[in-house]
């Protein structure tokens, strides 16, 4: 099959591309890098011409409510009408657990707009909501952090490895069109205070965490509103693991690092 990955070079498009070549797939990338702007519709058309399926895990801005309907919206219909013209026969669209259930985030408003569209429009589709990937807490963290200090959100997720997610989108795309798809989402339950904590120490990245609900993520987000519904699609890698290969990451860095450089020392003798 011939499918195109929106947002392939991004954390999860390039997994997914991955993924999909593996499976033997004829993978078609979609990103500005590849001249083609979902903004406004630029080389789509080229880039869809004989493509079986689209799959979607396109990012944007999330500071912004308007911004990010706007962003989401215009890029989602773009994609679309290329889609039916080029005759694309399935449309996965990577979403998010939880989205219908918080008002007040920039981006899970695009994200709901995205999906309106989508099951709304004119392609056969399959929409794929997972939960929050594995490095997600380390990366909010990032957002806030100044000074040795950051804050985060004590969210209650079920976080989900970015391979995994890959892996799911994948398969999806070569199947049938299915509608809305069980939620996807990894193992077990986590702190989202605790993940980044732990990430970092993994990573070797020394910074005090203070949990608090301003910004982006609010109250209404408490409690169990982030976890997967019922029956939902649980997949295998365990936060635990992920954190192994964090460590094992950081580790080799430093070894690395720890080499004589070509130039000095013994072994530029």
């Amino acid at each position: 099959m011939r499918i195109a990955v929106a947002g392939a070079t991004g954390n999860i498009g390039a997994r997914t591309v991955a993924a999909l070549e593996r499976a033997g797939q004829e993978v078609v990338r979609i990103s500005r890098a590849q001249g083609v702007d979902l903004s406004i519709g630029e080389g789509l058309e080229r880039a869809l011409t004989g493509v079986d399926t689209v799959v979607d895990v396109s990012n944007g801005p999330a500071t912004d409510r308007a911004e990010a309907v706007d962003f989401f919206g215009t890029a989602t219909r773009n994609l679309l009408a290329a889609g039916e013209r080029a005759g694309v026969r399935h449309h996965v669209l990577l979403s998010i657990v939880g989205i219908d259930r918080v008002e007040g985030n920039a981006h899970y408003a695009g994200k709901r707009e995205q999906e309106r569209l989508v099951a709304a429009g004119p392609l056969p589709w399959t929409i794929v909501p997972a939960t929050q990937f594995h490095d997600f807490a380390a990366m909010v963290a990032g957002w806030t952090e100044r000074d040795g200090v950051a804050t985060i959100a004590p969210l209650l997720v079920q976080p989900i490895a970015p391979a995994d997610v890959a892996d799911v989108l994948a398969e999806i795309a070569v199947g049938e069109p299915r509608g809305r798809h069980p939620d996807v989402a990894g193992p077990e339950p986590q702190d989202l205070v605790d993940m980044a904590r732990r990430t970092n120490e993994a990573r070797g990245h020394r910074v005090r965490l203070v949990p608090t609900w301003s910004g982006l993520f609010g109250p209404a987000m408490a409690g169990t509103v982030l976890l997967p519904g019922e029956g939902a699609r649980i997949t295998p890698t365990t936060f635990d693991e992920w954190l192994a290969e964090q460590r094992q990451d950081h580790t080799s860095d430093r070894h690395a690092d720890a080499e004589p450089h070509p130039t000095s020392g013994p072994a530029a003798r």
